[in-house]
């Protein structure tokens, strides 16, 4: 007999169909599994051909041949399990022909037939919810996610292979009854960074007043100063000032972290990320890529904020992979067989010492660094990714007194109330942030007065300032208009976003 069961597996963070085919026949006994399956895949037939021993099923001394169709799309993971078991089941005519019709079928099996989670289970329920699917049966520990985007489908809870069995066997409301999805609290919190407060930064009063301004208008931004001047802490505390996200957001954010597998028993995200990843992260850990083709950390920042510590230190092929998500706002990954993408939308926050030694300009200690080793050190970040971070920020050592007497600052609490109100105004001419606006776009919202064209021209005279830098200020400038309550950008506005470009005026003095 052979029977069909249908599956999916994700290519990007987009689910695609895969019909699990199963036939018993006549031939030697074993399980051969076709259609480009990797090695977790083909090992599966261990763990099915265990798990269903464990449920007392005697898989039959035949020859059992599994298709994944389509043939010609590669598959991995270990999500095809459950369905494979339940294939050679209804193959072997031990659960009803039609049990699962317009069903969808995901899950690992441990050896003992319980069902452990497996990863993209949000994009594959929102297919199924499309295609108007009436059951998505998922591990219990995937439940969460599958109940943010199932809909008018049935999420089913699988804890084991038995369970499910009998609950098939039944087909009826007490069978199914058993395997309700557990309740689950769609927000998360994700530890330290939702609770880190500007309060704690004692004077910076610059770098706050630049913080607010990327969180106001999206844009990138770049700390420079000496160790321990406060870089970290100032970009730890980004996420407390930016606005929540919106469903919409939240549903791809959670989408990305569910096909990286991240989410665990977690459901919707209502927090906006933070990744910091450390400086030796490969490129297909920071961009994206690899065997199996994951998101990387860009991928995973989407809708957050990515937080490169110690920028040079990264190496240049890393950061000029950085150029491409951060102009398209999404990563085109190609590889032999496909060209798979990811969304990228983030933010970036950097930080880097002036020179190697750190103290570089410092009125507290003395530089160390040869001017060839500063040229060495600086030429790791090219001229291209220097443009496209919006606003550079010099962050001095903070005095002794300032440290121990000062006032604490600001908390997020009122930032972010300002925050949220630039926000709207942008909302209201647009659909994007400033950091955002398309050139077009930028002519009519940020157009400029005589005076602001005369201070830019001079200044692109004396910083030799690209085109792609110019409209990085006028977007600052927008934003900053926006957070006095300003319809038109003045030459106040323009003349401190070119305050914040603050290396490429050290370059020239140098």
């Amino acid at each position: 007999m052979l029977a069909k069961i249908r599956s999916a597996t994700v290519v990007g963070i987009e689910a695609s169909p895969i019909e699990v085919e199963v036939d018993i026949g006549p031939g030697l006994p074993g399980i051969n599994i076709v259609g480009l399956p990797d090695v977790g895949v083909k090992e599966g037939r261990i763990r099915i051909r265990a798990a269903l021993e464990q449920c007392g099923f005697k898989v039959p001394q035949r020859r059992i041949v599994v298709n994944l169709a389509p043939a010609d799309l590669k598959k991995d993971g270990a999500a095809f399990d459950l369905p494979i078991a339940l294939g050679i089941l209804q193959a072997a005519e031990e659960l009803p022909k039609h049990a699962l019709d317009q069903s969808v079928v995901l899950g690992e099996l441990a050896l003992d037939g319980s069902l452990r989670p497996v990863r993209g289970v949000l994009p594959v329920t929102a297919w199924a919810r499309e295609h108007h699917l009436r059951r998505i049966f998922v591990p219990s520990a995937n439940a969460g996610e599958a109940a943010v985007a199932a809909g008018e489908s049935r999420v089913i809870s699988v804890r084991t292979l038995a369970d499910v069995i009998e609950a098939l066997r039944r087909d009826s409301d007490a069978g199914w009854s058993k395997l309700a999805p557990e309740s689950t609290t769609p927000a998360h919190n994700t530890g330290p960074n939702a609770v880190a407060d500007l309060s704690d930064i004692r004077g910076q009063a610059e770098a706050r007043r630049a913080l607010e301004i990327a969180a106001a208008g999206g844009h990138n931004i770049l700390f420079v100063g000496p160790p321990g001047s406060g870089k970290t802490m100032l970009a730890r505390r980004l996420p407390g000032i930016l606005p929540p996200l919106d469903f919409e957001e939240a549903l791809q954010t959670t989408m990305v972290h569910s096909v990286a597998g991240l989410l665990g028993t977690q459901g919707l995200l209502q927090t906006r990320p933070f990744r910091a990843p450390h400086h030796t992260v490969s490129v297909a850990g920071l961009v994206g890529g690899g065997p199996m083709v994951r998101p990387g950390e860009v991928s995973l920042a989407h809708n957050g904020v990515l937080f490169l510590d110690e920028l040079l230190e990264f190496s240049r092929v890393s950061l000029e992979g950085l150029r491409q998500p951060l102009e398209d706002r999404f990563i085109t990954l190609v590889r032999a067989r496909r060209a798979v993408r990811f969304p990228s939308n983030f933010m970036l926050v950097a930080a880097l010492n002036p020179c190697p030694c750190g103290h570089l300009g410092s009125t507290l200690r003395t530089c160390t660094c040869s001017l060839a080793a500063i040229a060495n050190y600086r030429a790791k970040l090219s001229g291209p990714l220097l443009d496209r971070i919006d606003m550079h920020v010099q962050v001095p050592a903070v005095p002794y007194r300032d440290v121990a007497r000062g006032a604490p600052g600001e908390p997020s609490a009122s930032v972010g109330a300002r925050v949220l109100l630039a926000r709207q105004q942008q909302k209201r001419r647009s659909a994007v942030t400033n950091a955002q606006l398309s050139s077009r776009d930028l002519a009519q919202c940020a157009a400029l007065d005589d005076t602001s064209h005369r201070l830019l021209e001079k200044a692109v005279a004396r910083f030799g300032l690209s085109a792609r830098a110019v409209e990085k200020i006028r977007r600052v400038g927008r934003t900053i208009a926006d957070l006095a309550g300003s319809e038109s950008v003045r030459s106040v506005h323009v003349a401190e976003a070119l305050a914040y470009r603050a290396f490429d005026r050290d370059i020239v003095s140098n």
